[in-house]
């Protein structure tokens, strides 16, 4: 078992409408993080995650996401799966708590056109 403290997460700021807490297990399989959208993000275009699916449940908040090319509304209690390689963009008021499949890296989190 292994239990990660609030004061243990680690913060940062992806563009102007996106916040990460993450919460750094050390497992390679799975990790978890808490994610605040206000407004697009990306700003343009889109977003792919090369290596791992995402599963994301919307905690709070609505709004959309768009994944290959089809959108899709959300509200608090929804839950989605992105597979990885799969393109996306968020756009709404919301927080979101995403797991990663194996465990997310910066590197495989990629903007595309």
């Amino acid at each position: 078992m292994k239990i990660i403290y609030k004061e243990q997460t680690v913060h940062r700021q992806n563009s102007e409408n996106c916040w990460v807490t993450e919460y750094e297990m050390g497992d390679p399989d799975i990790d978890f993080a808490s994610v605040t959208i206000t407004g697009r993000y990306p700003a343009e275009g889109r977003v792919t995650n090369s290596r791992s699916k995402e599963i994301v449940y919307v905690q709070s908040g609505k709004g959309n996401v768009e994944v290959d090319g089809k959108n899709y509304t959300l509200k608090a209690g929804d839950a989605v799966l992105i597979k990885a390689g799969e393109k996306f963009y968020w756009d709404g008021e919301m927080t979101l708590f995403i797991a990663c499949n194996p465990a997310f890296t910066v590197e495989q989190h990629q903007k595309v056109a």
